[in-house]
């Protein structure tokens, strides 16, 4: 018997790397298996987290917007971000969900689209995890065509009145600010919306079989009264708020397969120390078959996440190519955390390892942030020059 290879060796993933990508990586994982990794399942089972001092640790540690510059934001690359993404959803997609949502959503909202003084009051805050944030477009009615939506802000001398409800909101009920998309006389604008003020609630959403250790609310807001400079002033328009998703799509395409790379080094791990007819699972053929075909897959998957990391680092990624990402890699993650329940045989379906978590969790990562229909249709849109969503 040889001695195996970790599955990053297969495809010399360390080698695309520099010293600095290296080290945050390791940084993450380190911090989320020794923090997090041993109480995630029991925090699954119950549906609940330490949330809040989760979000101080893991702004401590500089994830809470790190791919963003200034007001107390690290200032890392795409790249880097990503890795960390992978690192954090290897431990569980809601743990990934919490920090995308914190820096991809919220913060990248408030940091290219808000004020001077929007941006004073709330990014440090977020960025150490002293303030959460959560991001509200998507509603009960209009998922994937934000632009039916039906919460509205209207004008009422210098205030706004705004009247609505989200739904699927990561985060809402812990909230301390949501940023809220609306329908105005002036198209679709973006609101800055702390969750003390009156009319705003964040009822949480219960019996959940996926992302059970993230918390996930309904915003509803009833006459919800802001100042005028409540308004982010540079988003008018859709570009606003789907801006914002693309940037959480891109740290899915690298958590997916943090997700994906977990269940098959479980999978390995078990079927080498698990006996069949007096040899290990190992080494029979058809075990050694999935295990390839797998770890083929998530290599391929990872090889696409930096180099479209690369891209986006140059300032040259399109969204199509996000789309591609997001669609390969969720698809290839959830088929590889499937076919390791298999190896795993009936321990598989048990919380003692991790495989169906991941896989009812990616079961939710398949669908948010753009279903795979969505993202078929972006790429078929883009490479036929029609238009197919109507």
């Amino acid at each position: 018997m040889t001695t195996p290879q970790s599955l990053s060796e297969l495809f010399a993933i360390d080698t695309l790397l520099d010293a600095e990508e290296i080290a945050i990586r390791d940084t993450v994982r380190k911090m989320v298996d020794d923090r997090i990794r041993p109480h995630i399942g029991e925090w699954f089972e119950a549906a609940a987290l330490p949330a809040r001092e989760l979000a101080k640790e893991l702004g401590a540690l500089g994830v809470l917007g790190m791919h963003l510059e200034g007001y107390g934001c690290a200032g890392m690359s795409a790249t880097a971000y990503g890795l960390a993404c992978q690192e954090l959803e290897a431990v569980d997609s809601g743990i990934r969900s919490l920090v995308s949502v914190q820096g991809s959503l919220a913060m990248f909202a408030i940091h290219h689209n808000g004020s001077e003084e929007q941006k004073e009051e709330w990014l440090p805050r977020m960025a150490a995890g002293e303030a959460i944030g959560c991001f509200g477009l998507t509603e009960p009615d209009f998922g994937s065509n934000p632009g039916g939506m039906r919460t509205n802000a209207k004008r009422d001398g210098d205030d706004w009145v705004l009247n609505g409800t989200k739904m699927w909101i990561t985060n809402g009920s812990i909230a301390d600010v949501a940023v809220v998309w609306a329908r105005t006389d002036d198209g679709v604008r973006g609101f800055v919306v702390p969750a003390d003020t009156p009319g705003f609630s964040a009822p949480e959403i219960k019996n959940k079989m996926s992302l059970r250790a993230s918390v996930t609310s309904e915003l509803v807001l009833e006459d919800v009264r802001l100042p005028a400079s409540a308004m982010l002033p540079k988003a008018r328009g859709l570009s606003g708020p789907l801006g914002c998703l693309n940037e959480a799509r891109f740290g899915i395409i690298f958590g997916a397969m943090g997700a994906a790379r977990d269940c098959l080094e479980t999978a390995i791990s078990y079927a080498r120390d698990r006996k069949v007819f007096d040899k290990s699972l190992a080494a029979y053929q058809i075990t050694q078959a999935k295990i390839a075909d797998m770890a083929v897959e998530l290599g391929k998957g990872q090889l696409l996440a930096i180099h479209l990391g690369r891209l986006k680092d140059a300032g040259t990624v399109r969204p199509e190519q996000v789309s591609t990402g997001k669609l390969n890699n969720v698809r290839e993650a959830i088929k590889i955390a499937r076919e390791c329940r298999t190896i795993l045989g009936a321990n598989g379906i048990t919380l003692e390892y991790p495989v169906i978590r991941h896989a009812n969790n990616l079961e939710s990562v398949l669908t948010y942030e753009g279903t795979s229909e969505v993202h078929q249709l972006v790429i078929g849109r883009a490479l036929t020059g029609e238009e197919a969503f109507r």
